[in-house]
Parts: C-alpha cells; sequence; structure tokens
C-alpha cells in the first residue's frame, strides 16, 4: 500500500495477522458442489474474524443520544442562519428566504436518510470515508474524507475570524489588539484545553452550550415575533445588480443557504465515540439455537445515534425556515444595512431606514438579526443579539475542532505506521493515536493550528473581498462549504451503491445468515434503520447536489463574469477532483468503481465493516 490514507481493501483483508483474533463461532452457511454439480449451500462452521486495534488507536464509547444531539446542534446552528439569511433576502427577497431553506433542508433530509441507514449499521471511525471507499471506489473515499477533515478544519479558523468581526460592534478600530489576543490566541487555545480533557468533559460541555444556544434561538425568533413590523410588500424583490431576474436570485440563495446547513451530517463524526447500548435481555445458555437467532435490534447502536442522524436536519430546517421569515417581515431587502454580494457594481440606490441609522451604521456586513434588534424600542437588544451571534460562533467553532479531530483520526487510525513503512506513512498514523485518556490529541492540535494562521491574515488585510487578502480568506470560507455538498453527494452514491448490491445478492445474504444487512426481510429485527422512499429519495439527493455544486454555485456568474465568486464556486471542486486522479496515479488503481458483481467478495466486504464496528468499541 502506498503512504496515502485509505480504509483498508476488502480485496486485502487478512485472515489472520498480529492484530486480530479469530475463533470458531456458529454454523454458517457457504457454498459447495452438490452430487449432481450444481452449486448449492451446505451448512458448515464458521470463523469471525473480530478486529483488535491496538489500545493506543481507540476511543472511549462514553456519548448518550444527549450528547450526539447537542454535539450535532452545536455544529449546525453557527452563524450561517444570522448572517446568511440577511444576505439571501438581499438578493432574492422573502420568498428566496423561505424557499432556500426549504429546498436545501429538504436535501439535508434526504442525505441524512442514506448517511443514517449506513451509520446505524456500521458507526466506524471516518464513517464517511469508509462508507464511500467500500462500496464506490478506494481513493474516492481517501479524498472524501480529507475534503472532510479540512471542512472543519478551515471552519474551525473562519469562526474564529468572525468572532472577532462580531466583537467589532463593541470595540473600536483603535482597540484592535485586546480582540486579536483574545479571540485569535487565547479562545484557541482554551478549546484545545477542553477538547483534550476527555470525551466525557467535551460532552459535557457540549451538553451546556447546545442548551444555551438553543436557548438563544428561542429567545431571538420571540424577539423578532414581538416587534415584528409590516408583512412585505413585493415577495419577488431581488437585487437586479446581482441578478438578471428572481429565479437566478434563488439559485443564488438556495448556494448560501446550503453554507447554513454544514453540520447536520456531524453525528457520523462523533458516533465513533457513541456508547453501545446493552441489551435488555441476553439469550440463554441454555438455547442451543441463540446464536445463530438474528441479533436483537435493542443491542444495536443504531438506537444510539438514529434520533440524531434523522431529526436534527428536520428541526433545524423548522429554525432556519422560521428564524428567515421573521426576519423577511422586519428588515425591507433593499434596505442598505443588509449585507451584500462584495464583488457586484451596485447601480440601483438602497434605502437608509433613517439618517441615524445612517450616522451609526458601523458594518454593512452586520447579522440582520443585529440590526433589527438595534431598530427596535429596547435599544440593548442589538447587544444582547450581538452577544448570542459571538457565543454561538465560539460553540460551534469548538465542534468543528472536535470533528475535524476525529476525522482525522478516522482516517489515520487504521495505518501500519510500523518499521519499514514509508515516511509519509508513518508519520499520517502518528496522528491515528489516542492519549491515555482515548483523546486523539495529535490530530486535534494539528486540526486546530492547520489554519490558525487565517485569522491573523484579518488584521493587515482586513475584511475586504476587493483586497487580494480578503479575497483568499472569503475563497478558503467558501470551499469548506462546497467541500460539505462533495461529500453529501458521495454519500447518495455510496448508499445507491450499496442497496443495489444487498438487493443483488439478497439471496446468498440470506442463506450465509450475514446479520444486519437483510434490509427485504422485515421478519428479521436485526436492520436498525429504513430509510424511506429508497431507492429513489437517494438518486434525488444525488442529483440534486451535483446541481447545487455546478449550478447553484454557478449561477453568481451568470450576470457577468469575476474572479471571485468563480474560485469560491468552483475550486473545491477542482481540488478534490485533483486530489482523487493523483491518488489514482499515485496507487497504480484502476480508473474504475469497486466490483460489487461477485457475491463472495460482497460477503467479505460486508464481513469486514462487521469487524470494524467490533473492533473500535
Amino acid at each position: 500500500m502506498g503512504p496515502v490514507v485509505s480504509p483498508p481493501s476488502p480485496s486485502a483483508i487478512p485472515e489472520s495477522s498480529s492484530n486480530v483474533l479469530i475463533h470458531q463461532k456458529s454454523s454458517d452457511y457457504g457454498p459447495s458442489e452438490t452430487s449432481d454439480g450444481n452449486q448449492g449451500f451446505t451448512e458448515r462452521p464458521a470463523i469471525e474474524v473480530l478486529v483488535k486495534p491496538e489500545p493506543d488507536r481507540t476511543v472511549k464509547r462514553k456519548l448518550k443520544g444527549i450528547h450526539l444531539f447537542m454535539i450535532t446542534i452545536n455544529g449546525t446552528l453557527g452563524t450561517g442562519l444570522y448572517w446568511r439569511s440577511g444576505q439571501i433576502l438581499e438578493i432574492g427577497g422573502p420568498l428566496a428566504v423561505l424557499f432556500s431553506f426549504v429546498l436545501v433542508g429538504l436535501l439535508a433530509w434526504a442525505v441524512m436518510q442514506c448517511v443514517t441507514e449506513l451509520l446505524c449499521i456500521w458507526p466506524v471511525p471516518g464513517a464517511l470515508s469508509v462508507y464511500v471507499g467500500t462500496f464506490v471506489d478506494h481513493e474516492l473515499g481517501i479524498a472524501v474524507g480529507v475534503a472532510y477533515w479540512f471542512t472543519y478544519a478551515v471552519s474551525f479558523s473562519a469562526l474564529i475570524a468572525t468572532s472577532s468581526a462580531l466583537m467589532n460592534f463593541w470595540i473600536d478600530q483603535s482597540d484592535q489588539g485586546l480582540s486579536v489576543g483574545i479571540v485569535y490566541v487565547l479562545i484557541p487555545i482554551l478549546m484545545v484545553f477542553v477538547n483534550a480533557f476527555g470525551i466525557e468533559v467535551y460532552g459535557l460541555v457540549e451538553v451546556i452550550t447546545g442548551g444555551i444556544k438553543i436557548a438563544f434561538l428561542i429567545v431571538i425568533v420571540v424577539a423578532l415575533i414581538a416587534i415584528t413590523g409590516e408583512v412585505f410588500k413585493d415577495p419577488f424583490q431581488y437585487d437586479a445588480d446581482a441578478a438578471p431576474d428572481w429565479g437566478v436570485a434563488l439559485l443564488m440563495s438556495l448556494s448560501i443557504a446550503a453554507f447554513a446547513y454544514v453540520g447536520v451530517e456531524i453525528v457520523a463524526a462523533s458516533a465513533l465515540e457513541a456508547k453501545w447500548p446493552e441489551p435488555r435481555h441476553r439469550p440463554s445458555p441454555e438455547d442451543p439455537a441463540a446464536e445463530s437467532r438474528p441479533t436483537n435490534a435493542e443491542t444495536l447502536i443504531g438506537r444510539t445515534v438514529k434520533f440524531s442522524a434523522i431529526f436534527i436536519s428536520v428541526l433545524v430546517g423548522v429554525a432556519y425556515t422560521l428564524s428567515g421569515m421573521l426576519v423577511s417581515l422586519n428588515i425591507r431587502p433593499d434596505d442598505c444595512a443588509l449585507p451584500h454580494l462584495s464583488w457586484v457594481q451596485n447601480t440601483t440606490a438602497c434605502k437608509w431606514y433613517s439618517d441615524e441609522d445612517r450616522s451609526h451604521h458601523k458594518n454593512a456586513t452586520s447579522s440582520a438579526f443585529v440590526v433589527i434588534a438595534g431598530r427596535s424600542n429596547a435599544r440593548i437588544l442589538d447587544h444582547v443579539f450581538n452577544f448570542f451571534l459571538v457565543f454561538t460562533a465560539l460553540t460551534c467553532a469548538n465542534t468543528n475542532l472536535y470533528v475535524s479531530s476525529r476525522s482525522l483520526f478516522g482516517l489515520t487510525s487504521r495505518l501500519d505506521g510500523g518499521a519499514g513503512q514509508p515516511w509519509v506513512l508513518r508519520t499520517l498514523a502518528w496522528f491515528g493515536r489516542t492519549n491515555r485518556r482515548k483523546v486523539p490529541l495529535r490530530a486535534m492540535v494539528f486540526s486546530a493550528i492547520a489554519f490558525w494562521w487565517v485569522p491573523f491574515l484579518q488584521i493587515s488585510g482586513g475584511t475586504d473581498t476587493n483586497t487580494p487578502i480578503g479575497m483568499f480568506i472569503e475563497i478558503l470560507a467558501q470551499m469548506g462549504s462546497a467541500g460539505v455538498v462533495i461529500v453529501w453527494a458521495c454519500q447518495c452514491l455510496a448508499f445507491i451503491r450499496y442497496y443495489h448490491c444487498i438487493d443483488r445478492h439478497r439471496h446468498a445474504l440470506e442463506s450465509r445468515k450475514i446479520a444486519q444487512v437483510q434490509r427485504w426481510n422485515y421478519d428479521r429485527s436485526d436492520y436498525p434503520y429504513r430509510s424511506h422512499g429508497q431507492p429513489f429519495l437517494a438518486y434525488m439527493a444525488l442529483i440534486s447536489c451535483l446541481f447545487l455544486l455546478l449550478v447553484s454555485n454557478g449561477a453568481a456568474l451568470w450576470r457577468s463574469f469575476n474572479i471571485l465568486p468563480f474560485l469560491s464556486a468552483y475550486l473545491a471542486i477542482f481540488v478534490f477532483l485533483a486530489l482523487w486522479v493523483c491518488l489514482k496515479l499515485f496507487r497504480g488503481a484502476k480508473w474504475s468503481f469497486e466490483d460489487l458483481s461477485d457475491r463472495e467478495r460482497v460477503i467479505k466486504i460486508i464481513r469486514h465493516l462487521h469487524e470494524l464496528r467490533a473492533g473500535s468499541t
């Protein structure tokens, strides 16, 4: 194997090694030749191979359902809603806010239906990478893992920079040293310490901060309802300088709304530390058929991850849609206080709320929520809202650090870094180890410092995207958003191939009594979750992801070409494809997807995934 990060190839799964334990289990079924020369099935003893990874390559399974829920909430409810809703309103008007949050929310739900079904069966380290590498393409799985790590590592730094920008609401430009010292240096160090204390402490912190964040959102919604002004008069109003018509403005809004939903899949990264539920009843030793029965669904970890994986996208979609509509009822789309696209040459004059608002306007990119609060009778409300936003950004950054560290750990924890291996492989394997608290500290520290330098660029270059530094920061942040949609598309493709694979080989899987993959057999109780409307839903989600990446992201170029929206939309795609091609060339791999036509190979693949799951407990 070359010096790259990858899930083990199913064709190279060893029958035995120093890191696995082989023992006899119950009877199984295998192929044999009958007396008439036909292929048949006869009962024979089975061998179960349980992966036993090294102690410093495992994590503690201590997270309960509430922890998974709050981690995902903290990672999803970030600044996307509070900053992007105003931008969508300015571009496409009130109806664009409604349609964009609803449509992208439906897409996120469809993607999570696919991810949840696989995750409930195989909650393994680097799950999103493993699914793609197993059922689609080995090198594509590596690229997905790298893209996912990059997204959350760069988002960690971007949120730190956003927090500093939000603090400018209180801090004058002459006092930037205080903001830099606290936000750029002290807070990231504190986040590293919080993550390093162990998963029990981190899980508790996420539950507390997640509860506070939900309470803040409720307060904001109630306050917006209380101060609601007038209903919008023109729902199809749009920025004519940014888009030639309302349809194009809606496409641009869909791309912006996707940023707000980044994080709904975080449960797949945290599931490797989810607590495995104890069975409510165990088979009796006196029952000779106990071991050959299907595994009771209550013993599956799917019971722990299912709620968060299924309903987070629904809850977030409702919260985003409701909040976005309330913003539309409190501020006009042509208000000068709303954030504008930096590359658009404005020929249509915007409107100021009042002369006082014009004189006190500090930052044209401030949140629409803060602007609305500042114009209410409760003048202190804008300071309260801005504090909510700072808290939201920092807690989201803390979660992104966790996700990026677990993503890197999942990519590297199965690598062989022993003597004789290439130095690149040994270096990568070094990040796949945990400390005595079972925390992947090396992966976490590297994820924290990988893009730590990005916020410091704002000190000299500011946030103006007309400058090279400002443009670079904006493109880097947008690449993270596009990277997650790429990962979503690959998950849909992985589920489609998984679905057709088990359907094609259903007879062999049933005859061999392969557990937890007999989706079609409703009499078995060991299939943890059947997603709705499959495989049609997966196909629609895949097409929608590709549409979002290729069409909606490029809609900003339809009025006129500009390098900033072009790179923001397509650079992540170019880099991802280049990485995939380079991995193919470097490894000398075939230019084809994984072969899932052979039933023996498929059974071997599924058993290997079961072993990965067992080895991570």
